[in-house]
């Protein structure tokens, strides 16, 4: 499928050059593709877009698949990266999020961070900085595992999303440990919740999240594939299977696993790099703010392709485990449905 964006690097760099695919070229090329018999397609992954008609074209191809599909059942299977925000932030235009919330019902697995499952669960529309948003969600905000697990449950509950990974949770920025935290719901929509913790990198990279979403439709498909789910829908697991067995855990774990590894060596390079940039006359320090961004971005580019082997065999050594709900979740604390759009 086509990328919404091309560009000679990405927006990491808060500069660059280049062209954006509008929506009615995304629809004309999935015609063109429909045309020529080429959309036997059984996973999609969709993404960034930056405004509300993308979206709805996006949507567009995907209900038509999901349509083309319906006849057997399992075979076209749709994650939605629902990007929005982060860090407080949203940098898409008003519109994408009424627009991306208008697909919730249509996707199989949903990965928003921990931001955008907030803006999921109140159901607010505003992009406003952090410092507003308090005020805006009623003083109410996902700061506890156990309001996380509610907005899962939301999700579930009143979007029918089966599946949902939620990524970048930390409840306390100075923490050293992040948490991926996911669920595949039963057939009664009651969510079946895992929490993997993973150690938290002093370093910023650009392309996680699109790295995440790669990754989990693979292993996804692989764990799907070992528990034969292809021909269930929405490769649910039978209602028996407890959260830290879920396909959708074992995915996970392989996922954190590689982007660990993958991540920890691009750092020891980048701090390589810069200490090299340096140099003895300590030229580096005396770049100006700008230049100065631009090489520490490049220096932390994500070294993917030279440490593919840890994406072929990941060391799986963080584990899922499960949240009880009868710790953690409590369908009374749920709020009602809001009409706020």
């Amino acid at each position: 499928m086509a990328t919404d964006r091309h560009a000679g690097n990405h927006l990491g760099y808060r500069q660059t050059k280049g062209t954006q695919t509008s929506p009615e070229e995304l629809s004309e090329l999935y015609a063109g593709l429909k045309q020529n018999y080429l959309t036997d397609f059984d996973v999609m992954l969709t993404g960034y877009a930056p405004n509300a008609q993308s979206v709805d074209a996006i949507g567009a191809i995907g209900r038509d698949l999901k349509l083309k599909a319906s006849t057997r059942t399992g075979s076209f299977f749709w994650v939605l990266d629902p990007v929005m925000g982060d860090d407080g932030r949203v940098y898409v235009n008003e519109d994408v999020i009424p627009a991306y919330r208008s697909l919730l019902r249509d996707a199989d697995l949903i990965l928003p961070n921990q931001f955008e499952a907030e803006y999921g669960r109140f159901q607010v529309f505003i992009p406003l900085p952090l410092t507003q948003s308090p005020r805006l969600l009623s003083g109410v905000k996902i700061t506890s595992m156990s309001e996380l697990v509610d907005a899962i449950s939301r999700l579930h509950k009143d979007h029918r999303v089966p599946h949902v990974i939620v990524t970048s949770v930390r409840f306390d920025a100075s923490a050293p440990i992040l948490s991926v935290v996911g669920s595949s719901s039963s057939t009664d929509g009651l969510p079946r919740v895992f929490k993997i913790d993973i150690p938290a990198l002093d370093c910023f990279f650009s392309g996680t999240g699109d790295m995440f979403a790669a990754l989990i439709v693979v292993r996804l498909r692989e764990a799907v594939s070992q528990e034969e789910l292809f021909g269930t829908k929405s490769w649910r697991s039978p209602d028996n299977v407890s959260a830290p067995d879920l396909p959708l855990a074992k995915a996970t774990e392989k996922v954190l696993g590689s982007m660990h590894a993958v991540l920890a060596k691009t750092k020891v390079a980048r701090d390589a790099e810069l200490e090299k940039m340096s140099g003895p006359q300590g030229a580096f320090e005396k770049d100006g703010e700008k230049r100065l961004h631009l090489r520490t971005t490049k220096a932390a580019e994500v070294r993917l392709v030279r440490n593919l082997q840890d994406l072929i065999e990941p060391d799986v050594k963080f584990q899922a485990q499960a949240l009880e709900q009868s710790a953690e979740w409590n369908p009374a604390r749920l709020p009602q449905s809001s009409s706020i759009h």
